[in-house]
């Protein structure tokens, strides 16, 4: 019943079923509010599910020379990875699973996509796709240890790695919630690039490198890929919710779930707006960002956060 359990949880609610849903109406909200920002009418509704019936029915076509198992297995493991990593956040309540360490838990399952674009680039035997997937990797080298570095704060203010025991704690004490602006920013900024998105969008950036990693996927492998990244911005958004904004802790059921939804929204909206206001940075300027301005910010937050726990009496 346990194992039964655990399927349902990943593959219905809160997993698989329940992120792309909630990912494809966010890429839709995310579309046409920029497109609003940006003084365009933006797509119908149905556009995201169109988008992904659309490539789903199209033939799927491995180049010469790539590794098919490998090929067509790495869509499948980027969204299991995601799928995976939102049982460990407060959702509808408490989340599904909790143990002290899952944080790290989650940013690693986090990481496993980006691995995933990099072979998927690296195995597409295509130039273009290799100069993405070089990209991805450098910008993960980039937003990778800030993210870490503004999640620590958090976790030294609740004294513990437990999600659910730092949610719970600022749900208990939302004053603090105050002293995280800093990591809060830091975390969004770093998630618009482990998202790929403007202005951190280098790895696939169509007028430059055709696709990108994804240049020689086609069909459901690569609306599996898209998928990913939606399902992705849902626990990216999700995991910031939890951390910093005291995520469901406090409430239960369906009280819960409307709250999740919508600072979930708005964690998105805020990466909308960013996305709307700026331009494409060129990559070595986005691991410049991250290292000379992210880094020490999310290190100050530390401090601050160290100070308020151990330095005030």
């Amino acid at each position: 019943m346990e194992i039964l359990a655990a399927l349902i949880y990943i593959t219905v609610f809160p997993g698989f079923l329940f992120l792309a849903s909630y990912g494809t109406a966010l890429q839709w909200a995310d579309r046409k509010i920029s497109a609003v920002m940006q003084n365009r009418v933006g797509p119908p509704w149905y556009q995201t599910l169109a988008d992904f019936i659309k490539l789903a029915s199209k033939e799927i076509v491995v180049p010469d020379g790539a590794d098919i198992a490998l090929f067509k297995a790495l869509p499948y493991v980027a969204v299991a990875s995601v799928s995976t990593a939102v049982l460990f956040l407060p959702v509808f309540g408490a989340p599904v699973y909790s143990f002290q360490g899952d944080l790290i838990a989650v940013i690693y399952l986090l990481t496993i996509p980006t691995a995933t674009f990099f072979l998927a680039g690296w195995s597409s035997t295509s130039p273009y796709a290799s100069v993405g997937s070089i990209r991805v990797m450098t910008q993960l080298f980039g937003y990778e240890v800030p993210l870490l570095l503004a999640l620590v704060g958090p976790a030294i203010l609740a004294g513990s790695w437990s999600v659910a025991e730092i949610s719970a704690y600022f749900s208990a004490n939302p004053k603090m919630i105050f002293f995280q602006i800093i990591g809060f920013a830091v975390s969004l900024l770093a998630l618009q690039g482990k998202l790929e998105r403007v202005p951190f969008d280098s790895p696939h950036a169509k007028n430059e490198i055709v696709g990108g990693q994804f240049t020689e996927y086609s069909g459901m492998l690569l609306a599996l890929f898209n998928l990913s990244i939606d399902m992705e911005m849902v626990v990216g958004a999700a995991l910031i919710s939890a951390v910093f904004l005291g995520g469901t802790w406090q409430y239960s059921s369906f009280a819960a779930f409307a709250v999740f939804m919508v600072k979930t929204f708005a964690v998105v909206f805020l990466l909308t707006a960013i996305k709307a206001a700026m331009a494409r940075v060129r990559i070595d300027q986005m691991v410049n960002f991250c290292w000379k301005y992210l880094a020490p910010l999310s290190m100050l937050q530390i401090i601050i956060d160290l100070y308020i726990k151990y330095g005030v009496k």
